[in-house]
């Protein structure tokens, strides 16, 4: 039996709600179960120094948890002037996942940057970010294309993300955060919407996991995933 009671291929309640805050060019709350992050998109018309006169476009991402997002207060990082390990790594995950969709030759010699802030956390924050965030993002694009900074659509399909792992010996999907604590194997997989893997990362915690498990896992992300591009065309529709 799960914590919340979910069947192993189930995933947790998810809810995008558009227009969350009021100032930025896409704006997401995304959920998935007591997990929340807010994800803002923002366009600015420059690129970084190595992409200045190729009349090319980027995107990118960053990543925060405010203070009281878990159990026991956590220092915010500014305080600490520098940014930890765990807290580069998704954020280089978002924006990976969320260039696999975009062309950026289209986007033309503009960035888009979304800014992913946890206000709490139960497991599956990144996979959050990534699928809020692209909701995020296209939203931005919209907002570009509306705006006349924006020529065509540069959007090449939909990404999104979910965790899945090994737990009593079962394949489960879209782990909380007691479970994924208690998982013999955690991973995190990232898709398109043609059905592709933009990005997996798995690792064995209590112990390795075979080629029929992994299998297993992978089917068992890609079917939540497509649950996640439907609930994202919809939000996006509404």
């Amino acid at each position: 039996m799960r914590t919340d009671g979910r069947a192993n291929d189930e995933l947790r309640k998810v809810t995008l709600t558009r227009n969350y805050t009021c100032h930025a060019e896409g704006s997401v709350l995304v959920e998935f179960g007591r997990t929340r992050v807010i994800c803002n998109a923002t366009i600015d018309n420059t690129v970084p120094a190595f992409l200045k006169g190729q009349g090319r476009g980027w995107v990118t991402a960053e990543y925060g948890m405010l203070p009281r997002s878990t159990t026991e207060r956590m220092r915010r990082e500014a305080s600490q002037q520098r940014q930890g390990g765990r807290t580069h790594e998704i954020q280089r995950l978002i924006g990976r996942s969320l260039r696999a969709v975009v062309d950026m030759q289209a986007l033309g010699e503009r960035s888009i940057l979304i800014d992913c802030d946890v206000i709490q956390a139960d497991g599956g924050t990144r996979t959050a970010s990534v699928t809020g965030g692209f909701v995020a993002l296209a939203d931005a694009i919209r907002t570009g294309r509306n705006n006349g900074l924006i020529a065509g659509d540069p959007l090449r399909g939909k990404v999104a993300s979910v965790s899945v792992g090994i737990l009593g010996s079962q394949p489960v999907l879209d782990l909380d955060y007691a479970e994924d604590a208690g998982a013999q194997t955690d991973m995190n997989v990232v898709m398109n919407s043609a059905g592709e893997f933009v990005e997996v990362q798995g690792t064995a915690e209590g112990r390795a996991f075979t080629r029929t498990e992994l299998e297993a896992m992978l089917d068992l992300a890609d079917s939540g995933i497509r649950r996640l591009f439907a609930i994202q065309e919809q939000a996006l529709q509404g």
